[in-house]
């Protein structure tokens, strides 16, 4: 009895949030049924993928202000998936807003950073050679993560907001289902994960703002266990039963393009979902989320191992051969691990005065092993990620807008 009043409540909440948000659930079934070469698959089988998408149309006025139309597709901000490096995107916000609000003389994000050790499997940093002084920051840091999704970068940056301050700033914010409780790659446990590094940072050899090592208090994992799949690798053994997330980080998708919104269109969310950021931290991440890492000096970043779409899945599927149109941008965070595709993103096209957020999951898994490094990204998750972009970009392209937007600020210079 106790269990089926936890889940009724769970999805009383969960209609109530999206009922709140004014979501219409009619239009992207709709798009995609137009195209059944290219998305029936996906329709037929959206449940067993776990297939999720938001849509939001902007629309100006004569200001040039926007407003939001919101469309979603099976969106269930309680349905587990796991968000990869989409983690990495509210990792650099918060060490954005935690250095402003540190507030201390010579303290900026590009201050060169120095990472101790001080518990097990920690490990220190005390230099970069990819960028420019040779030094890292968490401008540096950032940069790494937007442009490649580097995980040791992230790593970096949860240390220095540490777990309790990551996760309760998220809180603050309305992002109440999130949490981000776990470095990335490093395959640390609970334990190790709760305690992260010390960190200082110098200026001309003084030390102008010292951190110890934090430990946090709080538990962030869900009441119920999250098993999916029917079996996993470990070592070399195969266990026939479903692998356990429960312990692994979090992100909803309709708290990934919320945050997004909130980095793109600061001005335009509530007050309580702004964060302490100044113009240049903004123009910053929105340089960087768009830079393509072919177009990088400091870190450089060349083919073969890196090329122009590597992190932009909607509209080209992360193809080495994609033909870039040059009048798109793509702000954006992609994620993909144990089978789950993710692109959240903000696409324009300057040349056409076309805008719009999407943002999606698939879980590209049909033998539902976990762990087993065989998943079907190339058949099933970029073939869907790039055909979504480009679906909801051709109806973009035709949809009448009253006001043409002037999208001047989201443009940059990519020259380092």
């Amino acid at each position: 009895m106790k269990r089926t009043l936890i889940i009724f409540l769970t999805i009383l909440a969960m209609s109530t949030q999206l009922y709140a948000q004014k979501i219409d659930f009619q239009l992207l079934p709709e798009l995609m049924k137009s195209q059944p070469e290219k998305f029936q698959f996906i329709l037929d089988n959206a449940d067993r993928l776990r297939v999720q998408i938001v849509y939001t149309q902007i629309d100006r006025d004569v200001l040039n202000r926007p407003s939001f139309t919101t469309y979603g597709f099976r969106l269930n901000p309680q349905e587990y998936f796991y968000p990869a490096s989409t983690v990495k995107l509210p990792a650099c916000v918060l060490a954005l807003e935690k250095i402003n609000q540190l507030n201390k003389k010579g303290l900026s994000k590009d201050t060169p950073m120095f990472t101790g050790a001080e518990y097990e499997r920690h490990t220190p940093v005390t230099g970069d050679s990819t960028s420019a002084n040779g030094m890292a920051s968490v401008a540096h840091y950032a940069k790494k993560i937007l442009m490649v999704s580097d995980n040791d970068a992230f790593n970096r940056l949860y240390e220095f907001m540490g777990q309790e301050g990551f996760n309760d700033r998220l809180r603050t914010k309305g992002l109440k289902d999130t949490r981000i409780v776990h470095r990335l790659e490093v395959g640390m446990s609970v334990e190790q994960n709760k305690r992260t590094n010390p960190t200082s940072f110098k200026e001309n050899g003084q030390v102008v703002y010292e951190q110890p090592m934090i430990t946090a208090s709080k538990e962030y994992f869900p009441v119920e266990p999250i098993k999916l799949g029917k079996g996993y690798i470990k070592g070399d053994a195969t266990i026939n039963e479903p692998f356990d997330f429960t312990q692994k980080n979090f992100f909803p998708l309709i708290e990934q393009q919320q945050l997004l919104r909130s980095i793109i269109f600061h001005n335009a969310v509530p007050k309580e979902q702004r964060f302490d950021l100044t113009t240049e931290d903004y123009q910053f991440l929105h340089k960087y989320m768009s830079q393509m890492p072919t177009e990088s000096k400091y870190p450089a970043y060349s083919l073969p191992d890196y090329w122009p779409a590597y992190c932009k899945f909607l509209m080209y599927g992360g193809q080495k051969d994609a033909v870039i149109n040059p009048n798109i941008r793509i702000f954006n965070k992609v994620g993909d691990a144990y089978g789950f595709l993710l692109d959240n993103a903000y696409i324009v096209d300057f040349e056409k005065g076309i805008e719009f957020m999407l943002s999606a999951v698939i879980l590209c898994n049909e033998d539902q092993i976990f762990n087993d490094s065989k998943y079907d990204y190339d058949t099933i998750g970029f073939p869907f990620m790039k055909n979504l972009g480009e679906l909801v970009y051709q109806y973009e392209s035709n949809r009448p807008k009253k006001h043409l937007p002037n999208l001047s600020k989201f443009k940059f210079q990519y020259d380092k």
